[in-house]
């Protein structure tokens, strides 16, 4: 990989790690207005839960894209171009 590859690989980590970090802040902030609004209204039911949870899988999901799965080697795409050939 030269020089330039690499600052386009990094370049593209550090704008996927600041999206991740954009995307949590709101996430709390949202969930923090839900929780304080189901607070001032009676404080019943817990339905802030239910947004919590479902959006809560989606910055799982982003962790695991941004900080956890594995980055595509060259051997991978060769692999791929192979198998592609054989069809």
């Amino acid at each position: 990989m030269n020089d330039e590859e690499l600052r386009a690989k990094a370049v593209r980590r550090v704008e996927a790690k600041r999206g991740f970090y954009s995307h949590l802040g709101v996430y709390v902030a949202v969930n923090l207005l839900l929780v304080g609004i189901w607070a001032t209204t009676g404080a019943g039911y817990f339905w802030p839960i239910w947004p919590m949870l479902g959006w809560g899988v989606a910055i799982v999901i982003q962790a695991w894209a941004t900080f956890a799965r594995p980055s595509v080697t060259e051997s991978a795409i060769q692999r791929e171009i192979d198998r592609l050939r054989k069809q």
